[in-house]
């Protein structure tokens, strides 16, 4: 039996927002899945729904965490020089947010990765006194040599599995291109520690790949961002490691059961960013898969659900799937606890209005996702000097965030090219476009806003 703390326990809930109905012969169904996690509070003993048994976490002051920060310390650092002294303040910006207890490291990633602090193929235990000490460690750190980040990740991932923790987290600083490494190397790299800790990752300056860093920040269930003028970095720096400190709950999975017949076309989060997790599937026993979802604080998160059911005569009606919140089993032993469920159904009906209405939720987060593809197309378009496709695609990107009220991403937009026009995407690329403006637009192309209620 599921062992619940009575002090502050996470509560899980999944709600279900669809269109149950199809007309005769419509096979395919669509559902977003809002998953909202809440702090809950003392409980007598009785766990309410959803919450997290006490053997999944720690009670009192928040789960156990270890973080490893990897900085980039290759040679290009020091162009400009205040470059690699912002990224050392911004370092020991987020060791001092660290809540006491947590144990941490930080690797200098060049070529090769080196364990900085505490230096010991270990990690430190947060208070007054190692927190001094890593700062200490980080006004030695220059700046010289390549960059191989996947050997940063690895070493992480040594640190961090060493570690008996809940919650374990890398952050991870680069502003130069991953030279010293085949990507098939970086790529193995990301398969090995995929599943084992979640990973933020930032570039800062310009002359970064943003399609790097987005896919460590994807393969790590992190996130990712530009931090164009180094003067940011701290402030974003503190900002992450207080989110990584929010954690309560580690590997929370999203499992979909579904019957025979049924086919699943995919799998996707769509806030608070598009993140396809179809492909990200783990067998979980007859006809059921896991997703992962990563770590979870106070927070609430949406996924969009695609299956193809059989086809099936009018007045007919089925589970079309079974969505559940899945933590897996404790170490110990023992058996995954469910923490919460929901449910996509299937009904067939003549009526042409019900079959016909699309569900507000999905059919915002359909345009919040085409838009992060459009603006994706249109950026590589203009790259490669398809000035008519950049501005089809590019104009789609300013309708669409226009219409789903995305003002953050409209802004961003209106970097890259004149608006004429949101509400029929009329717009002209710009002759000019700081580079800054132009990967910024990229790398946050996938950040959504929730669906207006």
């Amino acid at each position: 039996m599921a062992n619940f703390s009575k002090s502050k326990v996470p509560q899980f809930s999944v709600e279900v927002y669809q269109n149950a109905y199809l007309p005769e012969g419509g096979r395919e169904v669509n559902a977003i899945v809002t998953v909202t996690s809440t702090g809950g509070g003392t409980t007598g003993g009785v766990p309410p729904a959803g919450a997290v048994p006490a053997d999944a976490r720690r009670p009192g002051r928040g789960a156990d965490a270890a973080v490893v920060l990897m900085v980039d310390c290759s040679g290009s650092m020091d162009y400009p020089p205040t470059k690699m002294r912002n990224a050392r303040d911004a370092t020991a910006a987020a060791i001092d947010t660290l809540r006491d207890g947590t144990r941490f490291a930080v690797v200098a990633g060049t070529h090769v990765a080196k364990d900085v602090y505490p230096g010991d193929g270990r990690l430190a235990t947060a208070d007054a006194r190692t927190k001094a000490q890593a700062k200490e460690a980080l006004r030695h750190l220059g700046a010289g040599g390549g960059t191989a980040i996947g050997t940063w990740l690895r070493l992480a991932d040594r640190l961090l599995a060493a570690s008996d923790v809940d919650i374990r987290h890398g952050i991870l600083l680069t502003d130069g291109r991953n030279e010293h490494e085949s990507p098939e190397d970086l790529r193995a790299a990301l398969d090995a520690c995929a599943g084992r800790f979640t990973c933020d990752a930032r570039g800062v300056g310009t002359d970064w790949e943003v399609k790097e860093v987005t896919a460590i920040a994807s393969a790590l269930l992190g996130t990712a961002d530009i931090v164009a003028d180094p003067v940011g970095l701290a402030a974003d720096f503190t900002h992450m490691m207080e989110n990584a400190m929010g954690k309560e709950v580690a590997d929370v999975a999203l499992r979909l059961w579904t019957p025979v017949g049924v086919e699943i076309v995919f799998v996707k989060q769509v806030a608070p960013a598009v993140a396809d997790l179809t492909d990200r599937r783990t067998e979980a026993g007859p006809r059921a898969g896991d997703y992962p979802t990563g770590s979870w604080g106070d927070e609430s998160r949406d996924y969009h659900v695609c299956v193809r059911v059989p086809q099936a005569g009018i007045g007919q009606e089925m589970l079309a799937a079974r969505v559940s919140l899945i933590l897996p089993a404790p170490s110990g032993g023992g058996v995954p606890h469910t923490l919460s469920q929901g449910l996509v159904r299937a009904v067939w009906t003549d009526d042409m209005v019900a079959s016909t209405s699309i569900n507000p939720q999905v059919a915002h987060y359909t345009g919040q996702a085409e838009l992060a593809q459009v603006i994706q197309q249109g950026l590589d378009a203009r790259k490669s000097g398809d000035f008519d496709g950049a501005t089809a695609k590019l104009g789609r990107a300013v309708q669409l965030a226009s219409a789903s009220g995305n003002a953050d991403t409209a802004k961003l937009l209106s970097k890259v090219v004149d608006v004429v026009d949101a509400a029929t995407g009329t717009v002209r690329l710009k002759a000019r476009v700081a580079e800054a403006d132009e990967m910024t637009l990229e790398t946050r192309s996938t950040k959504t806003v929730r669906v207006k209620k």
